[in-house]
């Protein structure tokens, strides 16, 4: 006999010397179209009334009256966002990613990858939360974890296998002849690392001055799919590690044409020659303002040629493989004018205090002054100045500041406000103007993840591992789950488009990991029979997991 909930019910069987209860579900398999059945546990040690009872709950009825105490939920764990971002994780073939064969240490880093979703925080905290969240007993770790056992010995594993596991993300998210982006930032330490030769100094992406650091370079597809990621020392320049990227992309991922795509601080002109001499590897980047400037000098194009709606491209006189997509953003162009007048204003009024001293100082004090201003707001190329001795007295050291704008260069530089060259030595049977400013704009994508990585999100930072293998690990664990919350992202997407605006909006991706932490898994106790039971699904809820097509 049995009685069914919704999906669950309760069948007893009699026909053993002691009953015993069997959770179960009912589910409708497509492909034979037939009804299935999935056992999901086993109550026993209880009398056939007390089993009754329960089936008498499962149906929905209420327990006997009179008796407050025969019906308690016991204690209550979530289950929610665990379960969906670990089901997601595997549907992808993640597991399989990390490693053909079955293994303990493959589901503590998937237990690591959904922990670091859904809780974010160390690995240890990660442990602790056990109690909390059957995200460890989904991953078959019934008892409490161990960090050691359980996180950092796992972890070591996982970076013996990173350059297997991204030659396989590679080979499914890149193909010969597509695009392939590239970008580094660095992340901030606290405390001390000195068994570490990663952390060190370095110019700051975060304007994080004073604090040691790493930098890493992340490689995605034009999509912003993350495939491979690295860590470099604190202090690496970010052309420095273009051309070992190269090889990377070459010979572990073995493509023999790509398109790369980087910035202008990443693609410079020297690595541009150094790329162009690989041959079949063709690029794309943005031009700097000395490199703009030159062009205009050669008379390659005029300011007047930028347009706000239209793309002009133009063939380089001296390279006829070179091709410059012309580009103006007005909003960007608005920024650059404000900036720039309101940082002549203030430099004005530093140098007006300047000119205005009166006591005795050395024309070299006086200089110096004057050039601190000029670095520090970075206007001394619209500024002409000199300084004055005074002629009547020699000896008194009294000496006067003159200055004045350049203002046919600050209008010479408003003309270029806005304005930015994407330059490429890709054909145009390859790619036409658009897609290779679209491409260029895609480096978008690549920031984005940068951005969930290092906040909230994923919480790269702070990093509590103090040795360089375990900060690789760390680094590409976090990668990992960004590979999952992308999926999820592309998948929720119509649920983003539906959202409303300002006051009206109601979805984010936290707040969808918010919305299913609210399920969660109930011990129950009923005339001192206990067993779990899974809270259902609110109807958002539903709609969440069926856009992640999850069952």
């Amino acid at each position: 006999m049995h009685t069914k909930t919704g999906n669950l019910y309760l069948e007893i069987q009699t026909s053993r010397k002691n009953p015993v209860g069997l959770l179960r579900t009912t589910y409708w398999d497509k492909k034979t179209k037939k009804a299935r059945h999935a056992q999901h546990g086993r109550i026993t040690g209880c009398t056939l009334e007390q089993l009754q009872i329960l089936q008498h709950a499962f149906r929905g009825g209420v327990v006997p009256a009179g008796d407050s105490g025969a019906f308690k939920i016991v204690s209550s764990r979530e289950i929610g966002a665990s379960h969906m971002v670990l089901k997601l994780a595997r549907e992808l073939g993640m597991h399989r990613m990390l490693y053909s064969r079955t293994a303990p240490w493959t589901d503590c880093i998937m237990a690591m990858i959904t922990g670091r979703i859904v809780y974010q925080g160390s690995k240890l905290g990660l442990c602790n939360q056990w109690q909390n969240t059957c995200l460890w007993e989904l991953c078959g770790i019934k008892d409490k974890p161990d960090v050691d056992k359980h996180c950092y010995v796992p972890l070591d594993r996982l970076l013996e296998r990173q350059h297997a596991i991204q030659k396989k993300l590679a080979k499914k998210h890149l193909k010969n002849g597509v695009m392939v982006l590239y970008d580094i930032t660095s992340t901030y330490f606290e405390g001390a690392y000195e068994d570490s030769e990663l952390v060190t100094y370095g110019y700051n992406r975060d304007r994080k001055k004073g604090f040691e650091q790493v930098v890493v370079g992340l490689i995605t597809n034009i999509e912003g799919c993350p495939v491979g990621c690295e860590v470099f020392k604190g202090s690496t320049n970010d052309s420095s590690t273009v051309m070992d990227k190269m090889d990377e992309i070459r010979q572990r991922f073995g493509l023999e044409r790509f398109i790369f795509v980087g910035d202008r601080g990443m693609v410079t002109q020297g690595r541009f020659n150094d790329i162009r001499k690989m041959g079949n590897i063709n690029t794309i980047s943005a031009l700097t303002h000395g490199q703009l400037r030159e062009l205009l000098k050669r008379n390659v194009f005029g300011p007047e040629l930028f347009d706000e709606q239209n793309i002009v491209e133009i063939m380089d006189t001296d390279d006829s493989d070179l091709r410059y997509c012309l580009c103006k953003n007005p909003v960007t162009q608005q920024n650059e004018t404000a900036t720039r007048t309101r940082l002549l204003e203030i430099t004005g009024n530093e140098l007006k205090n300047i000119a205005s001293y009166k006591k005795k100082t050395t024309v070299e004090k006086l200089g110096a002054r004057v050039g601190r201003i000029l670095a520090k707001y970075k206007m001394g190329k619209f500024v002409n100045w000199s300084i004055d001795a005074d002629t009547n007295d020699l000896k008194s050291k009294l000496h006067k500041l003159n200055w004045n704008l350049d203002k046919e260069k600050i209008a010479r530089e408003e003309l270029l406000d806005g304005c930015y060259v994407i330059r490429t030595d890709a054909s145009k049977e390859q790619l036409n103007s658009r897609n290779i400013v679209h491409a260029y704009k895609s480096l978008g994508n690549v920031e984005r993840a940068f951005r969930n990585l290092k906040t909230v999100q994923l919480e790269m930072r702070p990093v509590y591992h103090k040795t360089d293998d375990r900060i690789r690990a760390h680094v590409f664990l976090c990668m990992l789950a960004y590979y999952v919350q992308w999926h999820m992202q592309q998948r929720l997407q119509p649920l983003f488009d539906s959202n409303g605006s300002g006051s009206k909006r109601r979805w984010t991706f936290s707040g969808i990991i918010e919305c299913m932490r609210q399920r969660c898994r109930h011990t129950v106790n009923v005339q001192n029979a206990e067993f779990q039971q899974d809270g259902g699904l609110t109807e958002e809820q539903q709609k969440i997991m069926d856009l992640l097509e999850i069952s």
